[in-house]
């Protein structure tokens, strides 16, 4: 029995001095490429493809998501329905009149038919424009509508689920108003 734990010791320690060997050569390896790197980078070495590689895959990466508040698709919205959708936070958005109820409803005499929006959340807030709005109707929210007409704005209040008379059915001169804010809260 002797005799077999010897050998096993010799192998063992044979095999240990072979796994150092190994790790020490990976090691320096391992270390002379991060010194070469590291001196054609601080001389001013031309990259390696590798490197070009690289910069490429990262340079063609998404960068960070930075939220402009624009208004999506609104180059397509303004092609089929006649309305300026700009900016807001996402809380109220452009509906399909016949996909539900609860909606903030209008009436202009450049759109076809009502134009309705969705308002989610406890609070929201669109620009855009809309031409020639005469009524909107409100929904459970406190809304307020900002337009302008020529230079002037003017601010109007929307009744809770009823339509309000607003733009130029509000004006004393009928003037053609344009809807160019809508404000919502809980």
């Amino acid at each position: 029995m002797k005799a077999r734990t010897e050998s096993s010791e010799f192998t063992d320690s044979k095999q240990r001095k072979r796994f150092l060997v190994r790790t020490l050569a990976a090691a320096t390896a391992a270390g002379a490429l991060a010194w070469a790197a590291l001196s054609g980078a601080l001389t001013g070495g031309a990259p390696s493809p590798q490197d070009r590689a690289a910069s490429t895959v990262a340079d063609g990466a998404p960068g960070y998501a930075v939220e402009d508040f624009n208004y999506p698709n609104a180059d397509k919205i303004l092609a089929e329905q006649n309305i300026v959708l700009k900016r807001g936070d996402g809380h109220i958005t452009l509906a399909d009149c016949a996909s539900g109820t609860g909606f903030i409803e209008v009436l202009a005499r450049r759109t076809s038919g009502k134009v309705c929006f969705k308002v989610v959340g406890n609070s929201g807030w669109l620009t855009l424009e809309i031409p020639s709005v005469y009524s909107m109707k409100g929904n459970d929210y406190t809304t307020q509508v900002d337009m302008t007409v020529g230079a002037e704005e003017k601010s109007f209040d929307l009744d809770k689920n009823t339509w309000t008379a607003v733009g130029e059915s509000a004006d004393e001169q009928g003037r053609e108003h344009m809807l160019v804010e809508i404000r919502s809260a809980k």
